[in-house]
């Protein structure tokens, strides 16, 4: 047996002994398990079973595997993982803490803790949408924010773009690159200047005045909004800006806290910073996927959960060498 391998067995603190543990069953977490489990490392994927994207019918620009859905590549994933020895397990981490030997106890919501040398997380963010009625039962089917993500599924369909922050019209005009039917409803956004009409007015882009009240389906299929003026604009999908607020309370309690986030001057929403490889500033926890980087596609959250791994599995063969040494150095 691997003698990595070997010592997942239970240590002082809590519950099984790990390499590392990788909180969130994600794409990026999935793929930094996979890497370190192929590295012959003991690994424990936690999983609260919530993934940003399950409401999605389909995932996009993943290459050789464009148009899974979503949960689909997940379960694809965790079987990748096991049959490299890598474990998952469903649950929620709680809060995590740093043992005086330099280790990390993770505690589980139903008191259960498991301990590990190094700390992955990758537990991604939660789309705060704006309070508009229906809005939220629709999102990830006709409510959309991506277009590299959805764009596609609705290009040349009428196309309301709801405007509630500075970023309304760069949204607008990105999103006519689908469609020719692109409306911009203003609802909260700031009124576009001079230059930025002539550009809508150039890209045939109509814009709305008022405030959004409800979106509207029939026979389950959006069909427009309303404003709260009582006008209907017909329209089959919606494209909002939510705000990117992180899932960082497990690297609350490790002392790492989510800082606000800007595009355009404009706040989008809160991560945790780390450097390129995913290393925060505490020694021995990594970061990856949206997280950390609010923007990151799918496939990119699996290749930041690469990088990370990479990075972690280095740390791990620098630390077991150095005792290696030592303890050469204490057998002479």
């Amino acid at each position: 047996m691997n003698e990595s391998r070997a010592q997942a067995d239970t240590a002082g603190g809590g519950g099984r002994h790990y390499d590392v543990v990788v909180v969130g069953g994600g794409a990026a977490g999935l793929s930094g398990a996979l890497t370190l489990s192929r590295a012959r490392r003991s690994v424990l994927v936690i999983d609260a079973g919530d993934p940003r994207n399950a409401p999605a019918a389909h995932a996009h620009n993943y290459l050789a595997r464009e148009g899974t859905p979503p949960l689909e590549l997940l379960a694809l994933g965790r079987g990748e993982v096991t049959g490299y020895g890598g474990e998952i397990a469903r649950g929620e981490v709680a809060a995590a803490e740093r043992l005086e030997a330099g280790d990390f106890r993770v505690t589980l919501r139903d008191g259960s803790a498991v301990t590990a040398r190094r700390l992955l997380v990758t537990t991604g963010l939660v789309d705060e949408l704006p309070q508009v009625t229906g809005l939220a039962e629709r999102w990830g089917r006709e409510v959309l924010h991506c277009p590299y993500c959805h764009g596609w599924e609705v290009r040349d369909q009428p196309i309301a773009v709801l405007g509630d922050g500075p970023m309304a019209v760069h949204q607008a005009l990105m999103w006519r690159q689908w469609s020719s039917r692109v409306t911009l409803l203003l609802h909260t956004a700031p009124e576009p200047g001079p230059e930025e009409y002539e550009r809508l007015a150039a890209r045939d882009i109509a814009v709305v005045k008022g405030k959004v009240d409800a979106v509207e389906t029939s026979e389950d299929r959006l069909t427009g909004v309303t404003l709260a003026d009582g006008r209907t604009v017909p329209c089959r999908a919606v494209v909002v800006a939510p705000y990117f607020a992180a899932r960082s309370g497990v690297l609350t309690s490790l002392g790492l806290e989510a800082t606000e986030q800007e595009m355009g001057g404009h706040v989008v929403g809160a991560s945790v910073a780390s450097d390129p490889s995913g290393a925060t500033a505490v020694p021995g926890v990594w970061v990856a996927g949206n997280v950390t980087l609010l923007t990151e596609t799918v496939i990119g959250a699996a290749a930041a959960g690469l990088r990370a791994a990479v990075a972690i599995n280095s740390d791990l063969i620098a630390e077991d060498t150095r005792r290696a040494v030592d303890a050469r150095r204490g057998g002479r």
